[in-house]
């Protein structure tokens, strides 16, 4: 690298110098000639030369993208996000049932589809489909966005990628991508008769006018092994996080059976298919009452134009629903939800609003997003987070209901409304005093704890030794056992933290 002849400038001392400038006209002179004592090597000259506005060309040459690009598609994405990708297809294509399928033969694992009674494609339409980047015109309804999402999630679990399709009054289609044997960009043409053949499988539903099946092999995440009990574990966990991911990103279309979602195992070794599992709506805001009496509200904030509507609720505090409690636990799920058109895409935190805490856990609040307001947001291609831009925060902030809360008095609302609920109730059920059989410490802790009915004798505990039987409480394996108190007759049920032999 060319040294400086003379000395190294200091663009520091000479930024200072010049900014003396207005001061001091001397400083600032002296400024300019420590760039003047600057000397130029002769390849900084040659930046003398004149500049061109325009880049000149001489012709052009194709470089196709490596194969291998393949690899780097959907890295971020999970088997159940990679399968709402393609269910996202299906609910574009019109289907109103999809069936995911685990694929079994000699005892492994093998193969997943994905199958749906959608439109179907045609042989232009499904050339579209598998090419990397391929954009379709996308409908105001279609959840469809970046052209990736086939080859994207299904490239993200596995190696191979099939899709065959039947649109009515067209000849079934297949095409596949694998990227084990793939040293260019040509795709393999699978024969209709297989096309057909496949398609006309048992999938619980009719695919004889049009339908499309996504098959993959070559899963990476399946277990390598033919052990039943470790398969069985497998396909029963992530069938699970599939079923609760499903239900809860597509919940809207479930609950107003648009859709309907299956997950079964099919054993091609002894020909025989599971039962089915449907997957069940999970609603984030589906409570039977509002935890505060004044919620939900409907904040409402203007931007460029065009209106952008928080919904917030409170939830009911101590709730034991299922879609309260959500996967990752209700103070993770507390905070904003996004929805696109129907689907959510966004589960939880606030995004800049303000921070995440245990006392917020019962806020949730609905947005929906639409492409004319896209500019405050960006959705990843797993179309499993949405990014706020800096001014989204400031929005929030603005956004009123009609009788004038704002957003920082609804998070009061919900933080006061579960403290409340923390708060322990002096209002206890009276029971009858204790009497002989218990410790004077223990009732005297019992009456500080519980009101005791007035005009009712003491209840005795009698301790009797059961010959030739051991009397084990557990509530480790949630085993109880009656005991027969004093003269009352009462049935008393008891546990203890271990195994425990009484006298």
């Amino acid at each position: 690298m060319p040294r400086h002849t003379r000395h190294d400038l200091n663009f520091n001392d000479v930024q200072q110098k010049y900014m003396a400038h207005t001061s001091g006209a001397e400083e600032g002179a002296a400024a300019m000639n420590d760039f003047a004592a600057v000397d130029f090597t002769t390849e900084a000259r040659a930046a003398e030369r004149p500049w061109h506005k325009e880049v000149p060309t001489s012709g052009s040459v194709e470089l196709p993208p490596d194969p291998h690009a393949f690899d780097g598609l959907g890295r971020n994405h999970r088997i159940e996000t990679a399968l709402a990708d393609l269910v996202d297809n299906s609910v574009d294509a019109g289907a109103d049932q999809v069936l995911i399928r685990f694929v079994q033969r000699d005892g492994r694992l093998c193969s997943l589809y994905v199958v749906d009674n959608g439109r179907g494609m045609s042989g232009d339409v499904i050339d579209t489909a598998m090419t990397v980047g391929g954009r379709r015109e996308y409908g105001s309804d279609d959840l469809g966005k970046f052209g990736l999402g086939m080859k994207a999630s299904s490239f993200s679990q596995a190696r191979s990628l099939t899709v065959l399709s039947r649109a009515a009054g067209n000849v079934p289609v297949g095409r596949r991508w694998r990227l084990s044997s793939r040293r260019d960009f040509r795709c393999d043409v699978v024969p209709p008769d297989f096309s057909a053949a496949e398609l006309d499988r048992s999938w619980g539903m009719s695919l004889a006018d049009s339908g499309t099946v996504i098959r993959w092999d070559d899963v990476t995440g399946f277990p390598v092994t033919e052990d039943p009990i470790r398969v069985q574990e497998f396909v029963t966990a992530t069938a699970t996080v599939i079923l609760n991911h499903l239900g809860l990103v597509f919940h809207r279309l479930l609950v107003g059976q648009r859709l309907g979602i299956r997950v079964d195992v099919e054993d091609v070794t002894s020909a025989l298919v599971g039962a089915p599992f449907d997957v069940v709506a999970l609603n984030p805001f589906a409570y039977h009452k509002s935890g505060h009496p004044a919620y939900p509200k409907h904040l409402v904030a203007s931007v460029s134009g065009h209106r952008l509507e928080f919904n917030c609720h409170i939830w009911p505090a101590r709730s034991k629903s299922e879609h309260f409690r959500l996967p990752g636990g209700q103070v993770e799920r507390q905070g904003l939800y996004f929805y696109r058109r129907g689907r959510l895409l966004h589960s939880g935190g606030w995004d800049g609003v303000t921070v995440s805490d245990p006392r917020l856990q019962l806020a949730r609040v609905e947005i929906d997003i639409e492409d004319d307001v896209a500019g405050l947001f960006r959705m990843n291609p797993e179309k499993s987070r949405v990014t706020v831009g800096p001014e989204f925060a400031h929005l929030a902030e603005e956004a009123i209901a009609e009788d004038g809360t704002k957003m920082v008095d609804y998070l009061r609302d919900a933080e006061t409304t579960y403290k409340k609920s923390r708060e322990r109730s002096r209002n206890r059920r009276r029971m009858y005093p204790p009497g002989k059989g218990l410790e004077p410490a223990l009732k005297r802790a019992i009456a500080d704890e519980v009101p005791f009915l007035d005009n009712e004798r003491d209840l005795d505990i009698r301790w009797r030794r059961m010959e030739g039987f051991d009397f084990s409480l557990s509530t480790a394996t949630r085993t109880y056992f009656g005991l027969t108190i004093g003269t009352a007759g009462r049935y008393w049920r008891a546990g203890a933290e271990d195994s425990t032999t009484l006298p």
